[in-house]
């Protein structure tokens, strides 16, 4: 009689089966299949809005400060309102449609781009319709598969690469944004770009803050205390407040721990539709229009692709061969979110990398995104109270996320090929180190296109790397070639 043993090791060889969903919300959101529950999710979409609700703030002071042709200026309280109102809806629209733990707002580094290359040159209404048009192409691209078959056609090494390389930056966003590091001017003569804390010391209390808001999150974390990332800024607002009562603080950066006179401040939408698609193009001619529409296109692409390629990875929302299923819908999402900021005025919105916060928290769906975005559309009305929490109580859970991307995502390299393991280094360092996942993506590419060529291995390289490393080597020619 044949032994039944063979059967039961093939059944322990099986995954176990995902939990049955325990209501409508749960089926719908996935959330035990995923390995959650709607109190982890919850906590994720609280650490996900403290951590990027400094966006509130500076998005206006960036865009504010600009002039167009015509030296108008925006609105700061309108562009509060836009801000806020294009985070909520996207994100909202993300969490329902691509289900996935991915926040969004209007991105750092595009704004930028459209206030000193695009308005200056052209009005507001025009500049921001250039951001709607760059929206309307990657929507386009989605469409028609071309920007999924990109992503999917990044090896594994260079995909774990770009995880690491945004664990880095996003430990490096920390590090700054809380004072800890702080840049050197230009005047100090120096090579050295960066110091500890100011003048090489650590100074002053919010510094203080941020580092007992680090040694407090890893000791939860350490100790596995639920919501250790969400407890610790918490905390940390609540020391910051108390430390801002009772003692003098030049400055705490953008956001002041203190509760504020008056918490309902009612939203204005007066910038929301001011746009004007095709008015830029007749202020500095079709290709110009055209290559600034491309700058800000290549940005929001490979910043959301990074972006999403890292936090579904950290979530444990890919494959084997580290694809998304569903990756299309959030695509196509993110498309809609470039075009959203421009048509509200508040510049290109895409995902933004501290979501991380609350995929550390435990956040596997959409539903976290229900929560951020909910807490966004409250801040529509309650910005004063949203813009408390200073960045040294939130900024420490960049540092924890960061060390848990590496840790999963550095032992995956092939770190014996060197054909994928430099340019995975290239590309983990140059983000940090130039500030953008988009440069990082890019050097990285254009590497391991590179190396693949001199070795031999021509056939090995996907026709969709060819095609972008060519775009990212135009895009970093376009200077020398009098283009920008």
């Amino acid at each position: 009689m044949p032994s039944s043993a063979p059967d039961k090791v093939d059944a322990a060889a099986q995954p176990p089966a995902p939990a049955k969903p325990t209501n409508g919300l749960d089926r719908y959101f996935k959330i035990s299949e995923r390995g959650s529950s709607i109190a982890r999710e919850i906590r994720g979409g609280f650490a996900t809005f403290f951590a990027m609700a400094y966006i509130i703030v500076l998005n206006p002071i960036i865009l504010g400060s600009a002039k167009d042709m015509y030296g108008h200026q925006l609105n700061s309280g309108q562009l509060v309102t836009a801000t806020v109102l294009t985070a909520a809806f996207t994100t909202l629209l993300m969490g329902v449609i691509g289900n996935v733990p991915i926040a969004l707002a209007a991105g750092l580094g595009v704004n930028t781009v459209v206030a000193l290359q695009l308005a200056p040159r052209m009005s507001w209404p025009d500049a921001m319709g250039m951001v709607v048009l760059a929206g309307f192409v990657v929507m386009i691209l989605v469409a028609t598969g071309l920007r999924e078959r990109v992503m999917n056609a990044v090896p594994l090494g260079l995909r774990k690469g770009i995880a690491i390389g945004i664990g880095l930056f996003i430990m490096l966003i920390g590090l700054v944004d809380s004072g800890f590091v702080s840049r050197i001017p230009d005047a100090a003569h120096t090579t050295v770009p960066l110091e500890l804390g100011g003048n090489g010391h650590l100074l002053g209390w919010p510094v203080l803050v941020f580092v007992l808001g680090v040694l407090l999150t890893l000791a939860l974390m350490v100790r596995k205390v639920p919501g250790a990332i969400l407890i610790s800024i918490v905390t940390m607002t609540v020391v910051a407040m108390i430390i801002n009562a009772v003692a003098t603080v030049p400055s705490w950066g953008l956001t002041t721990p203190k509760w504020p006179g008056n918490p309902v401040a009612g939203p204005d939408f007066g910038l929301v539709g001011q746009v004007s698609l095709f008015g830029g193009f007749s202020k500095v001619g079709l290709l110009t229009g055209i290559l600034f529409v491309f700058t800000v296109l290549l940005s929001t692409f490979f910043d959301a692709m990074g972006t999403i390629m890292g936090i579904s990875d950290e979530a444990g929302l890919t494959d084997s061969q580290g694809n998304m299923p569903g990756m299309n819908r959030v695509l196509f999402v993110d498309g809609i979110a470039v075009a959203a900021g421009g048509a509200s005025s508040s510049s290109a919105t895409t995902c933004f990398v501290e979501s991380t916060a609350g995929v550390g928290e435990g956040a596997r769906t959409g539903l976290a995104n229900v929560v951020t975005g909910g807490l966004f559309t409250v801040a529509l009305f309650l910005t004063p109270l949203a813009t408390m929490v200073p960045s040294q109580a939130a900024t420490p859970a960049l540092l924890a996320v960061g060390f848990l991307i590496l840790s999963g995502s550095i032992g995956q390299i092939d770190w014996a090929d060197w054909t994928i393991a430099i340019p995975a280094f290239v590309t983990m360092l140059m983000m940090p180190f130039t500030y953008s996942i988009t440069n990082g993506i890019g050097m990285g590419f254009i590497t391991f296109t590179v190396l693949r060529l001199v070795a031999g291995r021509a056939r090995e390289i996907p026709i969709a790397m060819y095609i972008v490393s060519a775009v990212f080597g135009f895009y970093y020619l376009m200077p020398a070639l009098g283009l920008t």
